[in-house]
C-alpha cells in the first residue's frame, strides 16, 4: 500500500488536508523516498536533484496530501522555513553514510527546532536514517546520539533505518507519522469545541 493511501485510511473527514515537508541535506535521498511512494505509473525512472522545491499532491479517499520536497543544497535551505507554518509533520532524511556532514545535519535540525513557526508546536518529526545499505552507514542509534535527539522533549520524534531505493523501513516510518498526525488532529479537535 502506498504511503498516501495508508495515511488516508486513518482520516475520516472528507475535507482533511495534510501537508508534510520533506527536508534533509542534498543527496540524502528525499526525492527517491517520495518517488517510492508514488503509484507505479507516476514513478520517475530517473531521480534528479531538486532545485528549490517541488510539490507532490495526491488525493486518496477524500484526503489531499501535499508533500513538499525541498532542495538540500546550501543555497536553498533558507527556503525550508517558508513551509514550516502550514505543515502537519516533518520528514527529515539523513544520509547515514555521509559522516562528514553529520555536524551540518545537526546544525540544520537545531535551527529547525528553534524556528518560531515550529518552536511551540508539538509537530511530529520522522527521521529516515537513509542509505543503510551502504558499507559505511551509521546505525540509527549512532545517528540519534550524534544529533542529540534525546534532548528533543517537546515534539514526538522517531528515527528508522531506511533504503529509499528498495523501500526498506519506509512504511514503518510512515505508519508512525500517520499515528502521530492522527493523534495531534484528534487532540486539536477536542479543544476547538
Amino acid at each position: 500500500m502506498g504511503m498516501f493511501k495508508k495515511i488516508s485510511t486513518f482520516f475520516k473527514s472528507k475535507s482533511e488536508k495534510v501537508t508534510v515537508i520533506v527536508i534533509g541535506l542534498n543527496n540524502s535521498g528525499k526525492s527517491t523516498i517520495i518517488n517510492h511512494f508514488k503509484s507505479p505509473h507516476e514513478q520517475a525512472t530517473i531521480t534528479v536533484p531538486t532545485v528549490g522545491f517541488t510539490l507532490e499532491q495526491i488525493r486518496s479517499e477524500g484526503v489531499l496530501f501535499t508533500m513538499v520536497d525541498t532542495s538540500g543544497a546550501w543555497r536553498y535551505r533558507s527556503l525550508w522555513e517558508h513551509h514550516f507554518k502550514n505543515c502537519h509533520g516533518i520528514i527529515y532524511v539523513i544520509d547515514s553514510s555521509d559522516r562528514m556532514r553529520l555536524v551540518v545535519v545537526r546544525d540544520e535540525l537545531d535551527t529547525l527546532l528553534k524556528h518560531p513557526d515550529l518552536e511551540n508546536r508539538s509537530i511530529p518529526i520522522l527521521l529516515y536514517n537513509n542509505k543503510v545499505d551502504c558499507e559505511d552507514s551509521l546505525s540509527s542509534v549512532k545517528i540519534a546520539a550524534a544529533l542529540g535527539l534525546q534532548n528533543i522533549e517537546d515534539k514526538p520524534w522517531h528515527i528508522t533505518p531506511s533504503n529509499g531505493i528498495t523501500g526498506e523501513g519506509l512504511e514503518d516510518g510512515v505508519h508512525w507519522l500517520v499515528q502521530q498526525i492522527k493523534s495531534m488532529n484528534s487532540h486539536n479537535k477536542k479543544f476547538k469545541h
